[in-house]
């Protein structure tokens, strides 16, 4: 696999991740009372458009890449995401910190650089 495969891939993660941390930001603003009004108002909430956008630009990325690189490869690059979103979240959300999450995080880029290589 080469870098520009990896960095292609690596952007999808991110995209994903970050799309995430949104949805997050989102949450508060979704209608406790259903009507048409309320969640027209949602679905153009910035954090949820942004998020959506993201979202679907970071899917077309990923076809992209599936393109160049097999599925069984690429798709393991996509646990990093459960690295990326706990950290984003201790920094933009002020979430706190756990133990357990830098150990299960250790345990999956180790995962990852044994089925990459």
């Amino acid at each position: 696999m080469t870098l520009f495969n990896i960095a292609i891939i690596l952007v999808c993660v991110l995209g994903i991740s970050i799309g995430q941390i949104l949805f997050k930001l989102a949450s508060p603003y979704f209608p406790t009372a259903i009507s048409m009004a309320s969640l027209t108002g949602f679905v153009f909430n910035k954090y949820l458009f942004s998020a959506l956008i993201i979202y679907g630009l970071a899917t077309v990325l990923w076809v992209y890449a599936l393109r160049l690189v097999p599925l069984s490869v690429a798709y393991p690059f996509m646990a990093l995401a459960f690295v990326i979103v706990p950290l984003l979240g201790m920094l933009f959300l002020n979430e706190p910190f756990q133990w357990r999450t830098l150990l299960g995080t250790g345990l999956i880029i180790s995962g990852l650089l044994v089925i990459v290589r």
